[in-house]
């Protein structure tokens, strides 16, 4: 990546990798040049910054990847975001927390990417929840005036900075279970693995628990390509046991790292990130001089 910047994609949610995209870097080998896996793409913050020309990005979240897949087709282009931003952004400033519930509703019954856009950047903490009936239930973030013309324009510079992305490359977006996507894996692949945290963010789209995390590590287990596996230790309250249980005797780097968004206050702290990675990468040679570059930068705590 050197000095490039982090492109931030134009969906937000709980979680994003954004800032430990250079971290995460460090540990894909630096000649690498096969397909990128993404079995839990979510934003796709991290494939869409790292993939180098071939990726499969998959998620069980149909309507990011309904919006992701939209703009790979030009059905959405930037002009229409800003459009769309725009008008709505104009409603929500005369109607207030009315219009928002309003659009969530619309959502609802008719998933419109382009209201998926809306409710990611107006509802509460730039969080994407949904409920058992498979309803987006955020609420409102109480700025009605939340489309400025700077944040219309961000937004859209966005959209039309990961459509240059997906031009480039050949991005294949799936709404999948990831043990369908780990199956698909062959020799030459990458998996980076980025799954709902247990007991932190298992509300994103379907949950996450400890049978997950054991299916979870019986495949990466037995995949025949490399895997980063990200996931938490630590925080001041408590520790993550499922990762000793089982990530215990598999290599890992750490780091302090604060999440400014999350509902629950556990959230809002400090945590300790791990990134877990296969035996096999160890042999090979991975970005040693930004593993140099990173220990000097400041934790992101």
């Amino acid at each position: 990546m050197g000095d490039t910047a982090i492109f931030i994609p134009p969906i937000k949610s709980q979680g994003i990798k954004t800032k430990l995209v250079p971290w995460i870097q460090t540990l894909i080998p630096h000649n690498f040049s096969g397909r990128w896996i993404e079995p839990f793409m979510g934003t796709g913050v991290v494939g869409f910054n790292l993939a180098r020309g071939s990726a499969l990005m998959a998620d069980t979240n149909p309507y990011v990847i309904a919006f992701y897949q939209a703009i790979a087709d030009g059905e959405i282009t930037g002009r229409d975001v800003r459009a769309y931003l725009i008008k709505e952004g104009d409603v929500l400033r005369v109607q207030g927390e009315a219009h928002y519930y309003a659009v969530r509703e619309r959502f609802n019954s008719d998933h419109d990417p382009l209201d998926f856009l809306f409710l990611s950047r107006a509802g509460f903490n730039g969080m994407i929840r949904f409920n058992r009936k498979g309803d987006y239930n955020i609420p409102f973030c109480r700025k009605p005036d939340r489309f400025s013309q700077a944040y219309v324009t961000k937004i859209t510079n966005q959209v039309n900075r990961l459509a240059t992305i997906l031009r480039s490359g050949d991005f294949e977006f799936k709404v999948q279970d990831y043990r369908v996507t780990l199956d698909q894996v062959v020799a030459g692949d990458f998996i980076y693995c980025d799954p709902p945290y247990a007991g932190r963010h298992t509300d994103y789209y379907g949950g996450w628990d400890e049978t997950d995390e054991a299916k979870l590590n019986e495949k990466l287990m037995h995949t025949t390509a490399p895997f980063v596996y990200s996931t938490w230790l630590s925080t001041q309250f408590r520790d993550n046991e499922l990762s000793e249980k089982y990530w215990g005797d598999l290599p890992r780097i750490t780091q302090k790292h604060f999440y400014h968004i999350g509902g629950n206050l556990d959230n809002r702290h400090g945590v300790v990130e791990a990134l877990i990675y296969s035996p096999d990468l160890t042999s090979q040679q991975l970005n040693v001089q930004l593993m140099s570059e990173m220990e000097s930068i400041p934790t992101l705590f």
